[in-house]
């Protein structure tokens, strides 16, 4: 049977998502090992600038480094604010918080860019993708309250679950806006310059904290951690998620979010930085289960 490029391309666009998936769940125990070090606005402003400097000769190369017209240039910092705020809710709210809990916070993304698609792309959630979300968003809440009902019930969610809460709602807007925004342009193009827009609205708001910073006595373990994440959790990550959200679309991009749980705890216990507790297996179980049934198609759905 012949395979079309299309369909290729979607069944590529898959793993590459889970490729996308584990850089991103690599970045909570390296941010949270060097939160400490430089004020979150201060460190995802290097991180972004970092990421954009790095990707500039890919678009020489490319013969794609130009200055966009004024409305593309509008639109790449409206996508950029979505990952501006989501990143700094993260670094912050891991002073407060465990790595397994903004993890599994994390999986409630595909639920809320499910809203967001329906408002902004007139996208659709079927029975089916809507019955993956619940399990996903129920499987999530196991997780961080590790089955306490009575823990989620009171909302016993300290201050940087709460801040990362609001990231995650700032973080739903980003495929939805993707797909309202690309108009057929090189993906790079909107890979560099929502990178350049970001570091922008991130130097506005920590510029009167970069003359205090002491660089020299920033440690070299935090300019590594800076620089992978500068590379594999932003660059290479944004680029798969924006080529992946024109190919399946975001509520499917988003939907392996729910795979981000797994990846943290291996990578943490992998590390040595946490602990599997054998309570949060039922609600990994139901993450995994969900981002299957998000991605399976029956056709046709009801």
């Amino acid at each position: 049977m012949t395979i079309s490029i299309n369909e290729k391309a979607k069944r590529n666009a898959h793993g590459l998502m889970l490729l996308s998936i584990f850089f991103a769940a690599t970045s909570f125990p390296i941010g949270a090992a060097i939160t400490h070090a430089l004020p979150p606005a201060v460190m995802m402003f290097v991180r972004f600038l970092l990421a954009a400097i790095l990707f500039s000769p890919y678009l020489l190369l490319k013969n794609t480094l130009y200055i966009p017209s004024a409305k593309k240039m509008l639109g790449y910092g409206i996508l950029s604010i979505p990952l501006a705020v989501f990143f700094w809710c993260m670094f912050e709210s891991l002073r407060y918080t465990s790595v397994l809990n903004t993890g599994a916070l994390y999986t409630l993304v595909p639920a809320i860019t499910a809203i967001y698609a329906l408002i902004i792309n007139k996208e659709v959630t079927h029975k089916f993708r809507s019955m993956g979300l619940l399990i996903g968003t129920l499987g999530a809440m196991w997780i961080v309250f590790r089955g306490d009902y009575a823990a989620l019930i009171n909302l016993d969610l300290n201050k940087g679950d709460l801040i990362f809460i609001i990231g995650c709602l700032f973080l739903g807007l980003y495929s939805p806006l993707i797909k309202r925004i690309y108009n057929s342009e090189p993906m790079e193009v909107m890979t560099f310059w929502v990178l350049i827009c970001a570091a922008a609205w991130l130097l506005l708001v920590s510029a009167n904290q970069l003359a205090d910073i002491v660089w020299s006595s920033v440690s070299y373990k935090v300019y590594g951690g800076i620089i992978y994440l500068s590379l594999f959790t932003t660059l290479v990550t944004f680029f798969l998620l924006q080529l992946c959200v024109v190919r399946i679309g975001p509520t499917k991009v988003a939907a392996y979010g729910f795979l981000t749980p797994l990846f943290v705890i291996v990578i943490s216990i992998i590390l040595g930085t946490d602990h599997f507790e054998l309570i949060t297996l039922p609600g990994i179980i139901m993450v995994i289960l969900a981002m299957l049934i998000i991605q399976y198609e029956a056709s046709p759905i009801p």
